[in-house]
């Protein structure tokens, strides 16, 4: 399918992909982490507070049945014939006994019209073990493993309290495409510290690795972190972006970026009742429409500054 966008839109890699309408469905399968258990460190990244990405029918009360369930029929009062992929969201989903993940996700694919899985993990917890059951699950059934880099500086990602490193997320980011598994990677613009050409260099870094898919959203200042506490008391650490600034920043990256990487999203929407700042009063949907508009108007396209490497990347289901 030819692309008309000036970007890699997900919609069309869905659609090149599958020949029906598909949607993801969270599900919060009551997994943790390793810098919040102990194993690396205690209280979460200095950013995170999990309710920002979980939506209402996903609970840890519930199972990941119920919660398909939950999510299938809210979705088919309007496309009843759409089928589904099932997203492990929060926190670390592949932290955990080898047989108890596999028996979730296990769970998830015999749901009716479930025909893949989204795994959202960390760079650090991607046993071979695992690796190899993802392998072999995707000659079956679409696979995408969604690795959370957030930056590509290690000083960065020393002070967000992330405990991993970026040779880490490169390794894991190449183990995954070398077996031939869709692997996306999550990145945050606007962390404290790092300068606008030190954002736009994250699209470099990004552009020599094997990824399918990437996504980017906006540093966003949530109550009850330990990132809130320290931009209350260091306000000069950050920059925050407004909405139009923010546009030309992602217009920017994506400009830098390899063109055959496909961009799932700009931006990122947290409750109303979490957010502390920035508050743009705009959907998803609308300001992606802002950044459509934008591009056209600066005649911007994805790749058009990316000068490739001399060895040819080889992406996963292409």
């Amino acid at each position: 399918m030819e692309n008309s966008k000036p970007y890699r839109d997900f919609g069309d890699f869905l659609r090149e992909v599958f020949p029906h309408k598909v949607q993801k469905i969270s599900i919060n399968a009551g997994f943790t982490c390793p810098n919040r258990d102990g194993t690396k460190g205690f209280g979460g990244c200095t950013y995170c507070n999990n309710q920002t990405f979980s939506p209402e029918y996903c609970h840890t009360e519930k199972s990941v049945t119920e919660q398909l369930e939950e999510g299938v029929r809210f979705f088919s009062r309007k496309y009843p014939d759409m089928k589904y992929l099932a997203y492990f969201q929060a926190y670390t989903n592949t932290y955990d006994e080898l047989d108890s993940l596999i028996a979730k996700y296990e769970e998830a694919l015999s749901y009716p019209d479930v025909r893949g899985l989204i795994v959202g993990t960390r760079p650090d917890c991607m046993p071979e073990a695992l690796l190899d059951y993802f392998a072999a699950l995707s000659k079956e059934k679409f696979v995408m493993i969604e690795y959370g880099l957030e930056s590509t500086l290690d000083r960065t990602l020393v002070r967000i309290n992330r405990g991993h490193t970026h040779a880490e997320s490169e390794d894991a980011i190449r183990r995954t495409a070398a077996k031939g598994i869709y692997t996306g990677a999550h990145l945050i613009l606007g962390l404290p510290g790092e300068s606008r050409d030190e954002i736009l260099h994250h699209a470099d870094v990004l552009s020599t690795l094997p990824l399918t898919t990437l996504k980017l959203h906006q540093l966003q200042l949530i109550r009850n972190t330990r990132m809130a506490k320290e931009q209350a008391e260091h306000p000069e650490q950050f920059h925050l972006y407004t909405a139009d600034e923010y546009i030309e920043l992602v217009i920017d990256f994506i400009e830098r970026l390899n063109p055959s990487i496909v961009v799932e999203r700009f931006v990122s929407q947290s409750p109303k009742e979490l957010l502390i700042a920035p508050d743009w009063g705009l959907k998803n949907f609308e300001f992606t429409a802002k950044v459509n508009k934008r591009i056209l108007e600066r005649n911007a396209r994805q790749g058009r500054l990316f000068t490739p490497s001399s060895s040819e990347r080889l992406l996963p289901g292409r």
